[in-house]
């Protein structure tokens, strides 16, 4: 296992053997499926994030590290390298950004997958109005979901345009199609909404470097965290359909993954992709990818007919 070395040894062969990746925000949940994934597709993958062996987050959750992450990127295949980085500090990106620069000489593809503020929401957040929300949550779901991104991406940018083919990938939850409803809380809806804007501009800008910027979202993650919260595991997680009939559409935080790594493999991902967003649902359709369990869900579908559209369709059609 390596995660702490200068000159990390290149990946097994695959169909991104060779290349250079960031994941910013990999300590859990989505980013640490695409990291294991981008690993097991052969590439070497910086793994950032807060929360490490000797200090927890605010998120509170000791469960997952970065170092932890590291090791199931080069288990899966690749080369994991653990950065601790809080990618609000601009001195701590420029260290990560200088080191991948010394020991890589370029970055090929870049995961902005920073987030980290599910503890404000049900408590403080949800539910309410702008101006019932405390302030200071507030600023910092946009702290944690927009500026964390547009330093991580102003930093890491020029190193990333050295590539032959650069890949900017923005996490976010939800589409351009099913953002255009409300997303619960302004501050939320812009944190959210944020990413895919960052994904069409920085597409124009990458354009002549012949690079793709996307934002991709999953659908009703089964995070750590969510399964958490409804008291499951990856392996029953269906008995939590009984409290809340909507989760049957939930999908694992590899399905996203999957379909991100085979979009890093296409060679024609510029024309199709680049300025785009899109979710796990339609990466799937485009590249053939399942989830885990052998099915395609497709939660934005099924949230726009069911819970939107009124229309009386089990989950299961949507998988």
């Amino acid at each position: 296992m390596n995660t702490n070395t200068d000159s990390p040894p290149a990946g097994p062969e695959g169909p991104l053997a060779g290349r250079i990746a960031l994941v910013a925000g990999a300590t859990r949940g989505a980013g640490r499926a695409l990291a294991v994934e981008l690993g097991r597709s052969g590439a070497t993958v910086y793994v950032t994030g807060r929360t490490t062996r000797d200090r927890v987050s605010e998120v509170g959750r000791a469960t997952e590290t970065v170092e932890e992450t590291a090791e199931l990127v080069t288990a899966a295949g690749g080369t994991g390298v653990a950065v601790p980085t809080d990618h609000l500090d601009e001195d701590q990106v420029r260290a990560l950004v200088g080191r991948i620069d010394r020991e890589q000489g370029r970055l090929d593809i870049l995961v902005n997958d920073l987030w980290g503020g599910e503890h404000l929401l049900a408590g403080s957040v949800f539910g309410k109005k702008s101006w019932e929300t405390p302030l200071a949550d507030g600023l910092r779901i946009l702290e944690l979901g927009v500026r964390s991104h547009v330093i991580t991406a102003a930093l890491a940018l020029p190193l990333l345009i050295r590539s032959d083919g650069p890949l900017h990938v923005e996490v976010t939850d939800g589409t351009a199609v099913s953002n255009r409803r409300y997303r619960e809380n302004l501050y939320y809806d812009l944190a959210k909404n944020a990413p895919i804007r960052m994904a069409f501009g920085l597409g124009q800008e990458l354009a002549e470097y012949g690079g793709t910027a996307v934002a991709v979202s999953p659908g009703w993650l089964r995070s750590e965290q969510m399964l958490a919260a409804f008291g499951v595991t990856e392996d029953n997680w269906r008995d939590a359909v009984a409290r809340e009939p909507d989760f049957a559409i939930a999908e694992s935080p590899a399905y996203l993954a999957r379909a991100v790594a085979a979009l890093a493999a296409d060679p024609g991902r510029a024309a199709r992709w680049n300025g785009r967003s899109t979710s796990s649902g339609e990466l799937a359709r485009v590249y053939g990818v399942r989830d885990v369990d052998g099915s395609r869900p497709d939660a934005w579908a099924y949230l726009e007919d069911v819970r939107y559209g009124g229309k009386d369709r089990p989950a299961d059609d949507y998988r």
